[in-house]
């Protein structure tokens, strides 16, 4: 069967897609099974080198570095997101006073690297009298970098509607708002939450630059334990550990993306059906139609 994108692979493109597949996955099985086989020879998985997990200190600072990170994710990805909502909406008006700061904000904000953000807001801001402190120095560095980013993907994304939408609410005499609020945003969020939610796991792992300032995160307690010299210096468990924590939060994310997804469009199917039902009783004046 062909697509309209491509044609279906014949006898010998399904063989010769099998075969790079299967070499694929031998490379990266032995690409993993050498990794976990020098782990082995060097001695990472020897219990001496995980029994810093059986102290309670550890397991607490643990925690607290944990809750520092999702700290600092949560906050940034609430202000990032209110902040890309407002400068998204200034960059689409119709007045060109409002749009053209809009832009210019969001272009240059966008084209700063976040760690000079980061330093200017924690090392460079008290000298202008201001001091943010480790948190807020992260956490707008957080805001100002990705909601300048998900500023372009909400804008992105309302473009990328068929005119004939607003067209059509126009046509009917909604105002500009109206439509926005009604008919644009609804459609154009459900197109944009993959990329909202990739560039929100985007924020999650950026938290970790707090390190360079200080800021008592995972990426940073994990450097602290892993040169403990009465611990074996255990880095490399260490940094298998907060790895993998990192990886179950953007697994997190990723599942609860999803699960709204599924959620909207089970609503809207359900909307969909019941509107015929209602069209055939009051097209049979409420008598049943014996179906």
């Amino acid at each position: 069967m062909s697509n309209v994108l491509f044609d279906s692979p014949g006898p010998r493109a399904i063989s010769r897609n099998r075969l790079i597949g299967a070499i694929s996955i031998v490379v990266v099985v032995g690409a993993v099974g050498y990794v976990l086989l020098r782990f082995y020879q060097t001695g990472q998985f020897d219990a001496s080198k995980w029994e810093w997990l059986l102290y309670e200190q550890v397991q607490v600072e643990l925690l607290r570095a944990l809750g520092n990170t999702v700290g600092a994710f949560a906050t940034g990805a609430v202000l990032a997101l209110a902040f890309g909502a407002v400068f998204a909406l200034g960059r689409l008006s119709d007045h060109a006073w409002l749009r053209v700061p809009c832009t210019g904000i969001v272009e240059f904000f966008r084209a700063i690297p976040l760690v000079i953000l980061i330093f200017f807001l924690y090392y460079a801001a008290p000298g202008l009298g201001v001091n943010f402190g480790q948190y807020w120095s992260v956490v707008l560095g957080l805001t100002l970098y990705n909601g300048s980013v998900l500023a372009e993907v909400f804008r992105a994304g309302v473009h990328a509607l068929p005119k004939g939408q607003t067209e059509a609410a126009y046509s009917i005499g909604m105002r500009k708002n109206q439509v926005m609020r009604f008919v644009v945003l609804p459609q154009s969020v459900r197109m944009m939450l993959p990329a909202i939610i990739s560039q929100l796991v985007v924020l999650l792992k950026d938290s970790a630059l707090g390190f360079l300032i200080t800021y008592q995160e995972l990426l940073y307690y994990a450097r602290y334990l892993g040169g403990v010299p009465t611990l074996d210096r255990p880095i490399i468990p260490v940094s298998m550990v907060v790895a993998a924590l990192y990886i179950s939060m953007c697994l997190l994310l990723t599942w609860f993306a999803n699960f709204l997804d599924r959620r909207n469009r089970r609503g809207k199917k359900t909307r969909v059906i019941a509107a015929p039902a209602e069209d055939r009783l009051a097209a049979t004046g409420g008598a049943p139609t014996g179906e």
